[in-house]
């Protein structure tokens, strides 16, 4: 089974073709189809070499779906799977409102446990930090959401006169001898610090130890010398969506 995946993000989308169980042939798009129609277009097309059965899409922009369901009929001439909690995954939802749930979220659950199994912590280093814990039956229960890394540089640097917009990669100095070096290190330190308080605090609540898994654009950069025993897999969210619409042919 062939079919494109698209995960529509707040600052930027992810496309690729899920084939079989793989997934490649990705672009990201900075600003997404707003602000790069054409980008998402080519993407598509990039995508979707040879024949493909539909399209998943992901998304946490709901104002962006309709435009992406046209692009993908004018572009490969196929329909679009727009995952919610409703469709059959490789999970069971268990949550109080289960519409409210981010499709990237379901989406990280249905291709961790596919790949990983259960129980199963995925921590998402995205425009927001998410965690979605899978219990030992498959069962979804929910997680924890905080801010993202670009969210917390890029408010110093609104909100200050004097601190710069700090890049979020490189390595990190053992100690800062500039303000940039001091603030990558409060960005990966600091992070990695929250990060392990929240792993830590769900394991102790739920008496589960967890296998930990890792994805979005910022976990290899922020994980990076931790110690913690995370498996990064930079493309779940896109494999997650493609099992989802694997799911429900």
């Amino acid at each position: 089974m062939r079919c494109v995946v698209i995960d529509v993000g707040n600052t930027s989308t992810g496309v690729g073709l899920w084939d079989s169980g793989r997934v490649s042939r990705v672009s990201h798009i900075q600003g997404g189809i707003r602000r790069n129609p054409e980008a998402c277009a080519d993407a598509l097309r990039k995508a979707a070499v040879g024949n493909v059965q539909g399209a998943a899409l992901g998304s946490v922009v709901p104002g962006v779906n309709g435009r992406w369901r046209g692009l993908v009929r004018r572009a490969l001439g196929c329909g679009t799977l727009t995952v919610e909690a409703g469709l059959k995954m490789d999970v069971r939802v268990d949550y109080p409102e289960p519409s409210s749930i981010g499709a990237d979220r379901l989406a990280d659950a249905c291709g961790g446990v596919r790949r990983y199994g259960a129980p199963l912590l995925v921590a998402d280093f995205g425009t927001a930090l998410t965690f979605d814990v899978v219990m030992p039956d498959r069962r979804y229960v929910g997680g924890v959401i905080a801010p993202g890394l670009p969210l917390m540089t890029d408010y110093l640097y609104e909100r200050t006169a004097l601190l710069p917009r700090v890049e979020l990669s490189g390595p990190c100095p053992k100690i800062g001898r500039s303000t940039l070096q001091a603030m990558r290190i409060g960005a990966q330190i600091g992070y990695r610090g929250i990060v392990r308080e929240i792993s830590t605090y769900l394991r102790q609540k739920t008496g589960v130890e967890f296998r930990l898994v890792a994805t979005g654009g910022y976990a290899g950069w922020a994980l990076k010398g931790s110690g913690m025993d995370f498996v990064i897999d930079q493309e779940l969210t896109l494999f997650g969506l493609g099992c989802i619409f694997e799911n429900n042919r």
